[in-house]
């Protein structure tokens, strides 16, 4: 189910339709199916995908001509993405100057073992016995940190102002339990993870 703030986030963000749209790291593709359906030309890649919806193709490996998509947006993948540098410079080219890139992420820096302990306390069916330091150590090793991402697209893209927000609830818990996050980011008990922001090519 999509959380309803990401696509008021995404949809906000985004030029009208019938613009063409790259989305990167689409998943099952229910956000590309959700925006093909308001008017949107979408193309929505991930080299992980299943989805008859989603072409099996890395971001840098996607074959395009330049300055060939109106818009692009990230929905949690850009922390995934490999090779890193040479993603985000593909992306750059496929884009013509002016394009937003719609960013929403997990800020893995903003991960610690506070917050992999909440999570497991509102996790309970979890395989195995509860590891908070695992977690993040094994997270902190695969994953890229959002300053890492944004400083490899800081070559073509500007940025506005990077807004912080509940993520713990999207990942296997649920938007039931996204209150109780906020409560406790708003104590201080655990940071916000998730992070959104907008940038626009040079």
């Amino acid at each position: 189910m999509l959380d309803p703030g990401l696509v008021s986030f995404v949809t906000a963000s985004l030029p009208d339709p019938p613009a063409r749209l790259l989305e990167v790291g689409a998943g099952s593709g229910e956000l590309a199916e959700h925006l093909a359906g308001i008017g949107y030309q979408v193309v929505a890649i991930d080299p992980a995908s299943r989805s008859e919806r989603v072409r099996p193709v890395a971001l840098d490996q996607l074959e395009a001509p330049e300055a060939s998509f109106d818009a692009a947006l990230a929905v949690l993948s850009l922390h995934h993405v490999e090779p890193l540098n040479r993603s985000c410079e593909r992306l750059a080219a496929l884009l013509p100057t002016g394009a937003v890139l719609v960013i929403d992420e997990f800020d893995i820096a903003a991960f610690d073992v506070r917050a992999a302990r909440w999570w497991i306390e509102h996790r309970p069916e979890l395989d195995g016995p509860p590891d908070p330091e695992g977690i993040v150590g094994d997270m902190h090793r695969h994953l890229h940190r959002l300053s890492d991402v944004l400083e490899a697209l800081e070559p073509w893209f500007e940025f506005g102002a990077v807004e912080r927000l509940p993520y713990l609830y999207r990942w296997q818990l649920g938007p039931a339990v996204r209150p109780l996050e906020e409560r406790a980011i708003a104590r201080g008990d655990i940071a916000a993870t998730g992070a959104r922001v907008v940038a626009r090519r040079r």
